[in-house]
C-alpha cells in the first residue's frame, strides 16, 4: 500500500483530491469507510481537538488503523485543528499519520515561530507523519452559521498571499498549506458559502510548492471544488455536512421507529446518511 504522501501526490498529478471527514463516533467512521470502500478511494478521516476529546485519541489511531490492516484499505487519520505541541505531541505518539497545528489566528512572525517548532519535533520523533499548517483565518467552528465568522478572511485583501505562503512554507519545513482562498469553516443553513478566489489558489500552488488543503469545504458549490482541485488543492475538508447528515438520518430514526430503543439500530439511519453524503463528495472530488 502506499503512504500518505504518496495518495495525496498522485492526487495533485492527476488533479483530483482526497476527501477528508471527520467523525464524532463510530457511526460517523463506518459510514465514511463504506463509502470510501465501495468507490474504491483512499480517505482521511479527520479528528479535532474536541472530537479527539470525547472519542479518544489512542481509540480513534486505532480504530482506523485496524480498518487499515482488516481491509487493506488506504485510510488514514489526521488531528485536524490542533493548537498546541502537546496535543500534537499526543496525537503523534498515538499513531496519527498526520497533524494540522493551527495558529492561523495569530500574527505571521509568531504563527511560523510556532509552527516550525511543532514541524521539528514531528520530524525528530516520526519523520512520516505529514505536518499541516494553517495561514490565514476561516472562523472557528463547523456549525450552522448565520452569518460570516467575525475575522473570517473572505475579501482578497484579507486571502494568504502568495509570498507570505513561500516564505511560510520554507522557513517552517511544513509539508501540507491550508491557506484562506475564500473558504470558512461552517455553512450558511439556506445559502451557499461564499465563493473561493480561484485565481489565487492558482498563484499559492506555484509559490507554496506543497501540495494545498481546502478547509471549510461545507457549503461550498460543486462548480468552485472542481475548479479548486483543478487549480492545486488535493485534500478537501468536510466536517459541517456530515454532521448535519448524522442529525437528519437520526431525526428520521426517531420519527419513523418511535418504539425503538436499540441504539445499534437507531444509528442505522444516521449512518446511512452520512455514507450517502460522503459517497457524494467523493463522486465530485475524483470526476466520476
Amino acid at each position: 500500500m502506499k503512504t500518505l504522501r504518496e495518495y495525496i501526490e498522485d492526487a495533485k498529478l492527476r488533479k483530483v483530491a482526497i476527501g477528508h471527514f471527520n467523525i464524532s463516533d463510530l457511526a460517523g467512521l463506518k459510514g465514511i469507510f463504506e463509502a470510501a470502500k465501495e468507490l474504491n478511494l483512499p480517505i482521511i478521516i479527520g479528528l479535532s481537538e474536541g472530537e479527539r476529546d470525547f472519542v479518544g485519541t489512542k481509540n480513534a489511531a486505532d480504530m482506523v488503523r485496524n480498518l487499515r490492516e482488516q481491509y487493506g484499505y488506504p485510510i488514514f487519520i489526521n488531528a485536524d485543528h490542533t493548537h498546541s505541541l502537546e496535543k500534537i505531541q499526543e496525537a503523534v505518539n498515538a499513531g496519527f499519520d498526520a497533524v494540522l497545528f493551527d495558529a492561523g489566528k495569530l500574527p505571521f512572525e509568531e504563527n511560523i515561530a510556532k509552527t516550525k517548532e511543532v514541524v521539528e519535533w514531528v520530524k525528530k520523533t516520526r519523520p512520516e507523519v505529514l505536518v499541516e499548517a494553517e495561514l490565514g483565518y476561516l472562523g472557528t467552528s463547523s456549525t450552522i452559521l448565520k452569518e460570516v465568522p467575525e475575522g473570517a478572511a473572505i475579501k482578497l485583501e484579507d486571502l494568504t498571499k502568495p509570498e507570505e505562503a513561500k516564505r511560510f512554507v520554507q522557513e517552517t519545513g511544513i509539508d501540507l498549506l491550508a491557506p484562506a482562498v475564500g473558504n470558512i469553516h461552517g455553512m450558511f443553513k439556506d445559502a451557499p458559502n461564499p465563493n473561493l478566489f480561484i485565481e489565487r489558489i492558482a498563484e499559492l500552488r506555484v509559490a507554496a510548492g506543497v501540495p494545498m488543503v481546502l478547509h471549510g469545504g461545507s457549503g461550498i458549490r460543486d462548480e468552485d471544488f472542481i475548479a479548486a482541485i483543478q487549480n492545486g488543492i488535493a485534500i478537501v475538508h468536510i466536517n459541517t455536512e456530515i454532521r448535519l447528515a448524522w442529525r437528519q438520518g437520526m431525526e428520521r430514526a426517531l420519527s419513523e421507529k418511535p418504539d425503538e430503543v436499540t441504539p445499534y439500530k437507531l444509528l442505522l439511519d444516521p449512518i446511512e446518511a452520512v455514507k450517502k453524503k460522503v459517497a457524494e463528495r467523493l463522486k465530485l472530488f475524483n470526476g466520476i
